[in-house]
């Protein structure tokens, strides 16, 4: 995880994805195995590092300064999709020695989290492959309509640390580019109406406050959905920085509340515009709240609105969101 970040909890990720904006020229570079990152860094291949067990993709060493999702390949380990049926998406992850992982860590229920966004951001889906015994990852494909998509595999190979890899995958027909909503204070979703209350600016702590309520009511028992009680992506507009985090605590820790409200601290250290993306569980659905958020200098000339506009209802199960193109499995 950027080790610049200062936080706690869940808002370790919320901070990391806001203020990670170093290092970039390195993305467009070669695919490198471990040794030759340590090697173009000068410094040893010290591995990964994540701080609490806030969220996944955090490293250190030769991607210290980048933030999750911006590499195909990292610490010898790289992304590649392969030929699938119509229908699904396939890829596997290879080791350092080049040849493909077939053992993982359970890390939030899962051993695998696969996240696919438009590269406009008009598009989501949150999904849990299965594993071939070859080390092949398959599910039905998340890449709902044509587009230029930013593919996330977020995943512990057994024996490392976590790691996020992107990769663009490009769905073939005609597409419209659609332009991020403005920044707002609450939105609804399936009926329910999350509102977020916070200013974060860059070089300063700020509180972050997201409120779930449903008819009027504050929503006070959220289910548990791949252990925690909320998720949050958060991708940055232009590059699709990504990190996917957590709130601290857990269910049935004693201590953890099951809504309706979730705080945060954050420390931004750069501008920018992002967009959020909060999973919840309820009535056995799982639920994803959108916002964009404006942090720094270009607040000024996007003010926030009141409310953003309201997604497409969605199936029930945890199947669907609120918003075309979102989903788990």
């Amino acid at each position: 995880m950027n080790t610049t970040m200062k936080l706690s909890g869940f808002a370790l990720g919320l901070a990391a994805v806001f203020g990670a904006a170093y290092g970039v020229g390195r993305v467009a570079g070669p695919v490198t195995p471990a040794a030759a990152e340590a090697a173009h860094d000068g410094s040893a291949d010290t591995g990964h590092g994540t701080t609490g067990d806030t969220g996944h993709g955090g490293t250190e060493g030769a991607s210290e300064h980048l933030p999750g999702g911006l590499l195909v390949s990292d610490r010898g380990y790289t992304l590649t999709p392969v030929a699938a049926p119509a229908g699904e998406f396939a890829f596997r992850i290879t080791g350092p020695d080049g040849r493909p992982v077939t053992a993982y860590d359970v890390a939030h229920d899962k051993r695998m989290h696969l996240i696919v966004a438009r590269r406009d951001l008009s598009g989501f889906r949150h999904v849990h492959p299965d594993l071939d015994p070859d080390g092949t990852w398959r599910v039905a494909s998340p890449l709902d309509g044509p587009g230029a998509w930013r593919a996330f595999a977020d995943f512990t190979p057994t024996g490392g640390e976590a790691l996020t890899l992107g990769v663009d995958v490009t769905v073939p027909g005609p597409l419209t580019a659609r332009p991020l909503p403005a920044p707002a204070t609450s939105t609804t979703v399936d009926g329910y109406t999350v509102t977020l209350a916070g200013d974060p600016q860059p070089g300063r702590t700020a509180e972050v406050t997201l409120t779930i309520s449903r008819d009027g009511k504050p929503v006070t028992d959220l289910e548990p959905y791949l252990g925690a009680y909320g998720h949050l992506v958060a991708l940055r507009q232009g590059d699709l920085a990504y990190l996917h985090v957590h709130p601290d605590g857990e269910p049935g820790d004693g201590r953890t509340a099951p809504g309706p409200a979730v705080t945060f601290l954050a420390e931004v250290p750069s501008a920018g515009a992002y967009r959020l993306y909060l999973d919840f569980k309820h009535g056995g659905a799982v639920h994803t709240a959108e916002f964009t958020v404006v942090a720094g200098a270009t607040a000024a000339a996007a003010p926030p609105t009141t409310t953003s506009t309201p997604g497409t209802p969605a199936p029930t199960g945890e199947a669907g969101h609120g918003t075309p193109g979102h989903g788990h499995n």
